[in-house]
C-alpha cells in the first residue's frame, strides 16, 4: 500500500472511528485501526465487538483530490499513537507506505515516522446487516431526543438493560424511553417513513448513544437507521456506525405514568431552574440532594432544603397556574435540574398524584416530551 493523503480528511475520519477504541480490550488487533485502501479512496474501521465504526474518504470529491492511490493494500495500525501523531503532524499531505512484515513509514513535511503495523486479516469482520427495517430522520432531531433521554439510563450494571434507551416504533411514532428505576424520561417524534417499518424492545447503551450524538454533524444531515436482530446501522454521510442490541426486556413503563392529578402547576421554566440550583448547593453538602417544594396560599410555590452544618434556603417562586389540592413533596435536586437542563419550553406543567407518588414533568410547547421522578419520603 502506498498513497498520498490530505491531513485534514484523514484526521476527520481518524476523529470520527477512534471513538470505538476501548483501552480495556483483550483483543491485541482491536487496540488498531484497520486501513483499506483501493482505487476508490481510503476506508477506516475500528472496533470493541460492541461498537464499530467505519469512514470512507474517496480518491476525488467535487473535482478535488484527496487521495492519490499508488499502490492499493491494508494494514491495522495502533491507535493511540496513529490518533495523536496524525493530528500532530507538519503538512497539509501525508504520504504513507506499508512495507514488509506491515512496517509502515509515514511523511509529512520534514517529519519521518515509521510504525509497526498488524496483520489486517487478522481484524473482525463487520457485521452483515438485511436492509429490509430502515428509517431516515434528519440528524439534529435523532441527537435532540438522545439529550432529552440518556441522562436517566442507569449506570449500575447489575441492570444491564436500564443503562440503555429503550426504542419503540410504531405507526410512525418513533419513541425512546430510559430510567433508572428513580426516575423516567421519554421523547416521541413523528417520522414520515414507510408505515411497514416496526419495532419494539430495541435497546440501545447509553454510552454508545452518546459516542454516537458526537458523529452526527449539527446541520441537517439525514441519518439511515437500519434495525436488524441484533444489530443497529446508523449511516451519517460517509460513516458507518453499528451498534450492538443490549440483550434482554426492557420493563413495562406505561403503568406507573398517571394520567389524572390531584395538584396541577404551571411556572417559568428558568425561575425554577435558578432556585433548585441554589437549593441544590445546601443540599449537596448533606450527600442526599434533597430539595422540598410545597404550595402555598398565596398562589405560590416554596423551594428550600437544608444543611445541619451550613444552613437552610428558602424562597418563593409565583406560578402561573395552579389547580387541586396543596402539596408538599421532597424530591432529587440533581433529577430535578437534569431534566431542567434539557427542557427547551419557558413554561412547565408538573403534575401530582400525592406526596409518595411519582412528579410528572411536561414541557408547555412539546407535548411530546414526558418526565418523571419518584419523590423522597422524609420525617420532616
Amino acid at each position: 500500500m502506498k498513497i498520498r493523503v490530505l491531513k485534514h480528511d484523514l484526521n476527520e475520519s481518524i476523529q470520527h472511528v477512534a471513538k470505538a477504541i476501548s483501552s480495556r480490550t483483550t483483543i491485541p488487533i482491536l487496540t488498531g485501526i484497520k486501513l483499506e485502501v483501493n482505487f476508490q479512496g481510503m476506508t477506516l474501521t475500528a472496533s470493541d465487538t460492541d461498537i464499530s465504526i467505519q469512514a470512507f474518504i474517496p480518491a476525488e470529491d467535487q473535482n478535488k483530490q484527496i487521495v492519490q492511490v499508488e499502490r492499493p493494500g491494508s494494514v491495522v495500525l495502533p491507535a493511540k499513537f496513529f490518533v495523536e501523531m496524525i493530528k500532530k503532524l507538519p503538512s497539509a499531505e501525508i504520504e504513507m507506505e506499508v512495507q514488509e512484515g506491515f512496517k509502515t513509514q509515514i511523511r509529512s513535511g520534514s517529519t519521518d515516522i515509521q510504525m509497526v503495523g498488524l496483520d489486517p486479516e487478522e481484524f473482525p469482520v463487520l457485521p452483515s446487516i438485511e436492509e429490509n427495517q430502515v428509517i431516515s430522520m434528519p440528524g439534529d432531531l435523532l441527537k435532540n431526543m438522545i439529550k432529552q433521554t440518556v441522562f436517566s439510563i442507569s449506570s449500575n450494571e447489575t441492570s444491564p438493560i436500564l443503562t440503555g434507551v429503550l426504542w419503540s416504533l410504531s405507526e410512525n411514532q418513533f419513541k425512546f424511553v430510559a430510567t433508572d428505576r428513580h426516575r423516567l424520561a421519554s421523547r416521541t417524534a413523528e417520522l414520515s417513513n414507510d408505515d411497514q417499518v416496526r419495532f419494539s424492545n430495541i435497546v440501545i447503551s447509553g454510552k454508545t448513544l452518546n459516542e454516537l450524538s458526537k458523529i452526527v454533524p449539527d446541520q441537517n444531515t439525514i441519518v439511515d437507521i437500519v434495525v436488524a436482530d441484533n444489530q443497529v446501522l446508523f449511516k451519517i454521510d460517509r460513516v458507518l456506525f453499528y451498534t450492538r442490541i443490549l440483550d434482554g426486556t426492557y420493563p413495562d413503563t406505561s403503568k406507573i405514568i398517571p394520567t389524572t392529578y390531584k395538584t396541577e402547576l404551571v411556572l417559568d421554566t428558568k425561575k425554577l431552574s435558578d432556585s433548585i440550583d441554589r437549593a441544590y448547593l445546601l443540599s449537596r453538602e448533606e450527600k442526599t440532594n434533597i430539595v422540598r417544594l410545597q404550595t402555598m396560599d398565596n398562589g405560590s410555590i416554596e423551594i428550600s432544603s437544608s444543611s445541619s452544618e451550613l444552613g437552610k434556603v428558602t424562597e418563593q417562586l409565583d406560578l402561573a397556574e395552579f389547580t387541586g389540592e396543596q402539596v408538599r413533596i421532597s424530591f432529587n435536586s440533581k433529577y430535578m435540574l437534569d431534566v431542567l437542563k434539557v427542557v427547551e419550553s419557558e413554561q412547565l406543567h408538573i403534575g401530582f398524584t400525592g406526596a409518595m407518588s411519582p412528579i410528572i414533568i411536561k414541557p408547555m410547547d412539546d407535548t411530546q416530551s414526558l418526565y418523571l421522578i419518584l419523590p423522597y419520603r422524609t420525617t420532616n
